[in-house]
């Protein structure tokens, strides 16, 4: 039971997760660049609460003028939308390249 193959690869997976940790550790401008990143998300994210509920209460007055505001409103929401996806694409990559250039590549 002490030479149990699953708790050594658990232990060896733990040893290299907090070995690819420390190295990121090490990566001010990563961690800045994902917060920045963040930061603009959650702005758009933020934008798409203040559309939605405009879209909604635009509905619910049934007022036919601004209905016709909706489509402009649900335009916006859907660009919006796209560019969340790209900005966590873009996270992703750049995560993962910091994430490689200063954890995979060194030496020892």
């Amino acid at each position: 039971m002490a030479n149990n193959p699953r708790n050594n690869a658990n232990k060896k997976l733990k040893h290299h997760r907090n070995q690819d940790s420390d190295d990121f550790d090490g990566n001010p401008e990563a961690w800045a660049a994902l917060d920045k990143n963040f930061k603009q998300v959650q702005s758009v994210l933020d934008r798409n609460r203040m559309l939605i509920q405009q879209v909604n209460d635009n509905h619910q007055s049934k007022n036919p003028n601004n209905m016709v505001k909706n489509v402009a409103l649900i335009q916006e929401l859907n660009g919006n939308i796209s560019k969340v996806v790209s900005l966590y694409s873009d996270m992703s990559s750049n995560f993962s390249t910091s994430f490689h250039n200063n954890g995979h590549h060194k030496e020892g």
